[in-house]
């Protein structure tokens, strides 16, 4: 972990770590499919990030362990959201892929949350509004680090 240089860096973190995890679960409350737990539509969010894969790679995505993964796999085909098609070169694997339904919950819940991010971001003066614009990609390689 890099050293903070100062009681500012320290509290900037601070504030920064308080301020995502409150408005991740501001965030978290916009949405669409009551039916779907977190964890769900956290895997069909990864499936539309990176594409199909199988289920031991989504499981290392999501830092969930491999029988959770295949429980949650299992929920969302039930639920008609994902399929399972066979390992192009293992056919004792299989690659899970989402479908045509979960592709249009996953726009419907980025729209419900996009249109509810841009209310609240109403409330900021042009300077700040700029300033969280310039802070997007920032923030961006933060998650993905």
């Amino acid at each position: 972990m890099p050293e903070l240089s100062s009681g500012a860096d320290a509290a900037a973190v601070n504030a920064l770590r308080s301020a995502v995890m409150r408005l991740s679960r501001r965030l978290k409350h916009q949405r669409v499919d009551e039916s779907l737990s977190p964890t769900e539509m956290s895997v069909l969010g990864t499936l539309a990030r990176c594409g199909s894969a199988g289920p031991g790679e989504l499981a290392r995505k999501e830092h969930v362990q491999p029988p959770s993964m295949t429980r949650i796999v299992a929920m969302l085909e039930a639920k008609g959201l994902v399929r399972l098609d066979p390992h192009p070169e293992d056919r004792r694997q299989k690659i899970v892929t989402q479908t045509e339904r979960a592709e249009s919950m996953l726009a419907a819940a980025r729209s419900k949350r996009n249109h509810w991010l841009a209310e609240l971001a109403g409330g900021l003066d042009e300077d700040e509004w700029a300033k969280l614009r310039e802070a997007a990609p920032v923030l961006e390689k933060l998650a993905h680090l």
